[in-house]
């Protein structure tokens, strides 16, 4: 029997990855803020302003109802 895969929604970072690199995760929220046109440099201020934590929260606060942290 073969069985279709699930299919998954919106974008998956795992934060202990590479992908959870603050400068990758700055990146993406560029691309994002692009895509959905966000201004992508005030978010990015915003995501600088603090430590590494502040700066997940803030990609959360902007992206998180199309991306999903994993930690």
């Amino acid at each position: 029997m073969i069985k279709s895969k699930k299919q998954s929604l919106g974008i998956s970072i795992d934060l202990t990855g590479p992908e959870g690199n603050a400068f990758v995760l700055i990146g993406t929220a560029n691309n994002l803020a692009k895509q959905l046109g966000l201004d992508g440099k005030a978010i990015q201020k915003e995501m600088m302003a603090g430590d590494y934590e502040s700066l997940v929260n803030t990609f959360d606060k902007h992206f998180g109802h199309f991306v999903t942290l994993y930690r």
